[in-house]
């Protein structure tokens, strides 16, 4: 038995050709092959991963059947890829990752592979792809609790999560590089917290109330001094204000920063009370046109 096991973690080679590469439109699939007695196949977009990134082919490595296996399955690889051309000159290299696949997340890969405009660097329009793959953890059935977590670019999330932030580095590759919490559940709350803001401003503009437009500035504050990059989040809670206020027949702005002293502001027609800022809570109360909003 211990040698089967040795066996399933050898590392394994796949290589596959695609002619014709960029006179298609579709994702390509390759074969299917067997490493770590699991299933995998390789996806290929020639034209960009949908709108994401539309200025490089981008590769996928896939666990093959996913809907076939037991609950609570999941694989871990080491995995890297490579492009080569007709007569065998390197075009990409990818690093060595390890990653876990599960059945919220079936499928990791390059999104930023062969750049579009190197066309010209295949002979006769042919690609070939090969794959390193070395499965180190197979579990074919467990329990699931819904509470399982798993790390994902330093920050432990449950798996449920997993799509939506996998998604969020890809579309914003940058948004963490400048991150500076370093203890795990402060990291882990503050992603909690910026998944929740982006589903909030996912709503329709008229059903905000003042007081969640005031929160939602106060929680994109503290994301940005904990160090996410978010002017994109930025840009799209001012959308929502203004859409708000033409909904709401407002005429007045909103305009909420950090001063020189870490002190929310609140300019043009809104007046800060008071702040108070304390190890647990941190409360902003302000008056607009003589209502209070907490």
């Amino acid at each position: 038995m211990g040698s089967d096991m040795e066996k399933n973690q050898e590392q394994t080679s796949f290589t596959f050709e695609i002619d014709n590469l960029w006179e298609k439109e579709d994702v390509i699939s390759s074969p299917i092959f067997l490493s770590g007695g699991c299933e995998w196949f390789v996806q290929v977009y020639p034209k960009g991963y949908g709108t994401v990134v539309e200025d490089h082919l981008a590769l996928f490595l896939c666990v093959a059947n996913p809907e076939s296996l037991k609950l609570g399955w999941k694989r871990r690889a080491n995995n890297s890829v490579l492009l080569l051309n007709q007569f065998g000159k390197e075009l990409y290299r990818s690093n060595e990752n390890c990653r876990l696949f599960c059945a919220q997340f079936t499928k990791w890969g390059e999104s930023r592979g062969l750049p579009l405009k190197d066309k010209w660097i295949l002979e006769k329009n042919k690609l070939i792809i090969k794959v390193d793959i070395k499965v180190v953890e197979v579990v074919d059935e467990a329990q699931v609790t819904g509470k399982e977590m798993l790390d994902l670019s330093g920050f432990q999330i449950f798996y449920s999560q997993v799509v939506s932030v996998s998604r969020l580095f890809e579309e914003h590759p940058d948004i963490k590089v400048n991150f500076k919490p370093k203890i795990q559940l402060v990291k882990n709350a503050y992603m909690t917290t910026l998944l929740g803001l982006i589903e909030t401003l996912d709503k329709p503009p008229h059903s905000f109330t003042e007081t969640e437009l005031v929160s939602a500035k106060r929680e994109l504050i503290e994301l940005t001094e904990a160090g996410f990059k978010l002017n994109w989040l930025d840009t799209k809670l001012a959308e929502v204000f203004s859409e708000w206020k033409k909904a709401n027949a407002k005429n007045y702005t909103l305009s909420l920063r950090t001063n020189a002293d870490h002190e929310v502001i609140l300019e043009e027609d809104w007046l800060i009370e008071g702040i108070i800022r304390s190890w647990n809570e941190f409360k902003v109360f302000a008056y607009l046109d003589n209502e209070k909003i907490d």
